[in-house]
């Protein structure tokens, strides 16, 4: 009878744990360097090349979307999800790697790579003048990663209804939607995601008539006709290294690069959320985004993390253990 008891208990107290929920600090006891080696990390990569911000950026919110916040995009492999297309064009591996390998030395099993990718991806927007906050942690790295299942992440070609179902999904609304898609005011894109736009539009041969006329002319300069495709373009034409609310005017005035980001104007629930970050709505200009984006990411980085006993903390963020 008493064995029963204990092995109820013991299943108890397991539950709980695999239920345990992330919080600021979890690791100020277990590793208190982590959170100032990830940043100091990310600042040396930065330092050197400030496009690696959008890369951390993209590479943390793509994590989010397959399998949850749990680090399985940054397994490798020839069938892992970081090969998938969606996923073309991911970069920041090697500052998660050098992070990773730094906390190790100091506290070995003890950091998920999770955790690492959710940390460097605030220390990213920080330093490209965007706002900071506090990243709750505790995140397991997960155990599957596979390229077939990243087929629900957003894409350039989406209407509106579709990125609304894929944000629905992982718990995010409209409003979520929009703020999450600002953080193209930072990073490029190629031209073969969008030039369909400049010169064959729903295979009519015409452009896309939301473009403004003067950034057609301008893209149509960056992205010849014929050219290779692989040509880079800033998402947000006019500080496109910085973490601010143009990307919004931007899409406001006809100058969305990506399809999916200009028909956030055409349909009214995400419009009215992209004029008050345009400044439109008095009293709304810039410092709005500032307050949404730091809640926006923080419920991002929640989606369906792996907490308590769940998945694993690996050794090396490319290998499962």
């Amino acid at each position: 009878m008493e064995d029963i008891w204990l092995s109820s208990i013991l299943i108890l107290m397991s539950c709980l744990a695999v239920k345990a929920q992330l919080k600021n600090g979890f690791y100020t006891s277990s590793c208190p360097s982590a959170e100032t080696i990830v940043r100091s990390t990310v600042e040396s990569y930065f330092n050197k090349d400030p496009t690696i911000a959008p890369g951390l950026l993209r590479l943390h919110f793509h994590d989010c979307f397959v399998q949850g916040c749990d680090g399985s995009v940054l397994i490798a492999g020839s069938s892992a999800e970081r090969n998938a297309f969606p996923n073309t064009g991911l970069r920041g591996f090697e500052a998660i790697d050098n992070a990773k390998s730094q906390i190790e030395t100091k506290c070995p099993g003890v950091v998920s790579c999770a955790d690492i990718l959710a940390l460097a991806a605030r220390d990213a927007v920080d330093l490209s003048n965007g706002p900071s906050w506090s990243v709750p942690t505790g995140r397991r790295d997960g155990r599957i990663s596979l390229s077939s299942q990243a087929s629900n992440l957003p894409s350039p070609l989406d209407t509106v209804s579709i990125q609304r179902q894929k944000f629905a999904d992982k718990g995010l609304n409209d409003h979520d939607l929009v703020t999450l898609l600002g953080a193209h005011t930072i990073g490029q894109t190629e031209c073969r995601f969008f030039s369909y736009r400049l010169y064959n539009f729903t295979t009519t041969g015409n452009s896309d008539p939301t473009i403004n006329q003067a950034s057609l002319s301008q893209l149509q300069t960056l992205c010849p006709k014929n050219g290779n495709g692989l040509t880079k373009v800033p998402l947000d034409k006019d500080t496109p290294a910085k973490f601010d609310v143009s990307f919004f005017k931007n899409v406001r005035d006809g100058n969305g690069v990506l399809e999916s980001d200009q028909r956030l104007w055409g349909d009214s629930a995400t419009r009215s959320v992209v004029q008050s970050y345009a400044g439109i709505i008095r009293g709304l200009l810039g410092y709005r985004f500032d307050q949404e984006f730091p809640k926006a990411m923080i419920k991002l980085s929640n989606v369906e993390v792996k907490t308590g006993t769940e998945g694993e903390i690996r050794k090396i963020c490319s290998k499962f253990n």
